[in-house]
C-alpha cells in the first residue's frame, strides 16, 4: 500500500534500532521496591526475553511487550513486522503465544486508512501465530509507534531462558544478520529492490516454525536476536549461563549486501551502542574484518532464534530446521568459562 506520508520519515530511528542500550534500563531500576513471589521464575532482573509466572504444575504464563517506530513505509507491512517481533519473545521462551493487546501511538499527520492498515498487519501476524488480539490502547502523539503486549503459555519444566547454555552445546542461528544496516540504507534510499523485499519477508516471518522444531530436541537455552545484535544477545546468554560462547565468524549467516554497506561505513547508531556494551566481553581470536564485526553488533528487527542445543542432537535439529528454514546455520559452541564470555574465531 502506498502512503502519502512516508512512515519512516515520522520517526527519528527505526525498528529495534530504537531500543534503549543494553544494561541502561537495569541501572535505572536499581533499588526499586518489588514484590517477591516464588512462582515468578523469570523476571526483569534476568535480562531475558519475557517474564514467566507458574500457574500450576503443568502451566506457566509468559508475558512480554515490544513496540517500535516504523522500519518500513508500507503501513500493513510495518504492522505485521512489529507484531511478529513482539510475538518472537514468547517463541524464544519455548512457549506459544495466545493473547495480545495492541499498543499504538499514531502520529498526528496520519490518516485513518494508514492506521487501519497497521492494525490489520498486526492482526494478520497474530492470526498466523494462533494468538488473539483482544484489545489494546491507542493514542495520538508526535511519533508513530506500534507493537503488542503478548501473553503465552508453556510447561514450567520446558521453559527456555537465555541463561541455560551448557558446555558442549552447539549454537544455531535461524535468520541471517544485516537487517539494521540494510533498513538504515533503505531509509537513505541507498538500498532497495530485491534485497529489501528479501529483508522485509524475513522480518515478517514468525519464529513459530523454528520454535516448533527446536522444542522436539534437548535445547538448553534460547534467545531471539533483536535490538542488541548477535553479540549483545550472545553476551547476555554467556553471562547468564556462566559460560563462554565461541562464535565461528565465517559460519554466521548474513545478507551479503549488508556487508558491502557496512564496509562503506553505513552503520546504524544502535550498532555502536551494542559494541560499547558487549565488546568488553569479546576476544578476537584472529583478524576479522571490521565490517563483518559491525554486522555482529548490528541491531536486528524481528531477528532469528539463537539456540543452544545438546551436541548429540545438534545435527538432527539443524537438519530439520534447514528443511524449513534454509538460512539456519550452526555458528559456534559453548564451553566452560574461559576468560572472556565471547570468543570470535
Amino acid at each position: 500500500m502506498e502512503t502519502e506520508v512516508k512512515l519512516t520519515k515520522l520517526a527519528t530511528c527505526a525498528g529495534c534500532g530504537a531500543k534503549m542500550g543494553a544494561g541502561t534500563l537495569a541501572k535505572m531500576l536499581e533499588g526499586f521496591k518489588t514484590h517477591a513471589d516464588p512462582r515468578l521464575i523469570v523476571g526483569y532482573d534476568k535480562s531475558d526475553d519475557a517474564s514467566v509466572f507458574v500457574l500450576s504444575d503443568d502451566l506457566a504464563l509468559i508475558q512480554t511487550t515490544d513496540f517500535f517506530p516504523p522500519i518500513v513505509d508500507d503501513p500493513y507491512l510495518y504492522g505485521r513486522i512489529a507484531a511478529t517481533n513482539a510475538l518472537s519473545d514468547v517463541y524464544a521462551m519455548g512457549g506459544e503465544p495466545k493473547l495480545a493487546l495492541n499498543i499504538l501511538c499514531a502520529a498526528e499527520t496520519m490518516e485513518d486508512t494508514a492506521i487501519r492498515e497497521i492494525l490489520r498487519g498486526g492482526y494478520d501476524a497474530a492470526y498466523d501465530a494462533g494468538a488473539i488480539i483482544t484489545g489494546g490502547h491507542t493514542i495520538r502523539g508526535a511519533e508513530l509507534i506500534y507493537g503488542l503486549a503478548v501473553s503465552g503459555f508453556v510447561r514450567p519444566d520446558r521453559v527456555l531462558t537465555n541463561a541455560g547454555a551448557k558446555p558442549g552445546d552447539v549454537l544455531i542461528l535461524t535468520k541471517p544478520l544485516g537487517v539494521g544496516v540494510l533498513t538504515t540504507a533503505a531509509k537513505a534510499e541507498l538500498a532497495g529492490g530485491e534485497v529489501m523485499q528479501r529483508v522485509y519477508r524475513q522480518m515478517a516471518t514468525l519464529n513459530k516454525t523454528a520454535r516448533d522444531i527446536m522444542v522436539k530436541y534437548p535445547v538448553h537455552s534460547c534467545t531471539d536476536v533483536t535490538g542488541f545484535g548477535l553479540m549483545g544477545h550472545s553476551y547476555e546468554m554467556a553471562q547468564g549461563s556462566g559460560c563462554t560462547l565461541h562464535i565461528a565468524a565465517d559460519s554466521v549467516p548474513y545478507h551479503p549486501e549488508a556487508l558491502e554497506l557496512a564496509d562503506m561505513g553505513l552503520i546504524p547508531a544502535g550498532a555502536y551502542r551494542n559494541r560499547e556494551y558487549a565488546e568488553p566481553g569479546v576476544v578476537l581470536c584472529r583478524e576479522i574484518p571490521l565490517a563483518l564485526q559491525d554486522l555482529f553488533y548490528d541491531p536486528q528487527t524481528s531477528g532469528g532464534l539463537l539456540i543452544a542445543v545438546a551436541p548429540e542432537a545438534a545435527g538432527a535439529c539443524l537438519a530439520e530446521l534447514q528443511a524449513s528454514i534454509p538460512a539456519a546455520a550452526q555458528i559456534g559452541y559453548v564451553t566452560e568459562k574461559q576468560g572472556a564470555y565471547l570468543k570470535l574465531e
